[in-house]
């Protein structure tokens, strides 16, 4: 990927409590270009990240006085989107289903690569671009009935009232909708917005479709704009 796709020098937040992975990651993520601030613990990390200005963050998953899947929730809660990349020395399926569901968006387990690291640094980036990019002729706006989504802005609105989505609920919501009526299975929706080219872990869709409608529908249990199509997958009523 070349530098002209990312921010201008691109801002990322690492928190991990291992001193030797820690400097290794800094001076690997530096040598593309990349302004790291790091710190050892979460609560720390909860207060740079705060601060704001980052347009990613490395969390560890093991970390002293905050662990990071409660730092990656806290966050999440606190409607900061920041892209998230958790790095976990566990290697079960569980931990990181939990990680994905607290609201980070890719994950890395230990030991990886520095290689690998890197390529998904960037690809995390390249995809924030994408979301971010702005056509000012395009009509970028969509409107269902009384569900608004803004593309450009990330947001929607219902009624009239923002409704607040974490950034995979949007990218859900948005995949969907971009083409209403079309069937989309489990594993078309966790490749398409997750990146995953595995099964396995098709109940995060349906935890984020869960949530989704808990936002978006006055009766979640009877929805109107995402329907489940049972046997198959899911689909957008536009």
């Amino acid at each position: 990927m070349s530098q002209s796709n990312m921010p201008s020098q691109p801002r990322l937040l690492l928190v991990e409590d291992d001193k030797d992975i820690n400097q290794l990651i800094c001076l690997n993520l530096e040598a593309l270009d990349f302004n790291v601030t790091s710190c050892e613990n979460g609560r720390e990390g909860l207060a740079l990240a705060v601060e704001g200005g980052f347009d990613l963050m490395i969390l560890d998953v093991m970390l002293p006085e905050m662990d990071g899947l409660t730092l990656c929730k806290r966050l999440r809660q606190s409607k900061n989107f920041t892209p998230i990349l958790m790095l976990t020395a566990k290697n079960s399926e569980a931990d990181r289903v939990i990680g994905l569901e607290v609201g980070a968006d890719d994950y890395l387990s230990k030991p990886f690569s520095i290689l690998e690291l890197q390529a998904r640094v960037k690809a995390m980036l390249r995809r924030v671009q994408f979301n971010h990019y702005q056509d000012p002729v395009a009509n970028t706006v969509d409107t269902f009935g009384e569900l608004t989504i803004d593309r450009n802005k990330r947001r929607v609105s219902l009624r009239g009232d923002e409704v607040h989505l974490t950034a995979k609920e949007f990218d859900l919501l948005l995949y969907l909708a971009c083409s209403p009526g079309r069937v989309y299975s489990r594993g078309d929706l966790l490749d398409a917005v997750w990146g995953y080219k595995h099964s396995g872990y098709e109940h995060t869709v349906n935890s984020h479709i869960n949530r989704l409608r808990s936002k978006l529908e006055e009766d979640p249990a009877n929805p109107i704009y995402v329907l489940t199509v049972w046997g198959v997958g899911y689909k957008f009523n536009g």
